[in-house]
């Protein structure tokens, strides 16, 4: 990963401190902001070094009450769109959110909590993508997500990954980086 990050002329930041811990699955990141998860995989000196690596934006922490981290219950659904599980965990942590942010963000409330995972991606010629769970494992979920009707949905299996306490965020590194011109 480090080479290819590399490779691409990506700005690496490595955590040198032991006693640091930073989970990419505690870290939503809203365009605007960072939203750190206090998790069992994510502590508040990993937050620390997040917010020294982008100066530029606000850092808040979010305590993660149930579930493996921060993902495991929202997601970035576009731009100023936070899609968040329905639980009473989940919607602590978004009131959480909506208190420390200077912002306001829309919200996109699935009844599944690990539905709320999901991937949002603007693309030339395609515009606003969705990745999002199928409608084998959470029907009730992907109903909410087809109300999104600017967005081309995409229904993703996590059948296998969920096996493994991962998600669909956990397999993916979004990178925003222009093609050079020829």
């Amino acid at each position: 990963m480090k080479e290819a990050l590399t490779d691409l002329n990506m700005n690496i930041v490595e955590i040198a401190d032991e006693n640091a811990t930073l989970d990419g699955g505690d870290v939503l990141f809203t365009g605007r902001e960072f939203f750190v998860g206090l998790s069992k995989r994510t502590n508040q000196r990993g937050a620390e070094i997040l917010a020294d690596a982008f100066k530029d934006y606000a850092v808040s922490t979010v305590p993660v009450l149930e579930g493996l981290h921060l993902k495991s219950f929202c997601s970035m659904g576009g731009p100023g769109l936070i899609v968040i599980g329905s639980s009473d965990p989940a919607q602590k942590a978004l009131k959480i959110m909506q208190q420390m942010s200077d912002h306001r963000y829309d919200k996109l409330t699935v009844p599944d909590d690990l539905a709320a995972n999901c991937i949002y991606m603007n693309l030339p010629d395609k515009g606003h993508v969705l990745l999002h769970c199928t409608t084998d494992e959470f029907p009730e979920s992907v109903k909410v997500f087809e109300k999104l009707k600017d967005h081309m949905l995409i229904p993703v299996s996590n059948l296998e990954k969920v096996k493994l306490d991962g998600a669909l965020t956990c397999c993916s590194v979004l990178i925003n980086k222009k093609k050079p011109d020829n």
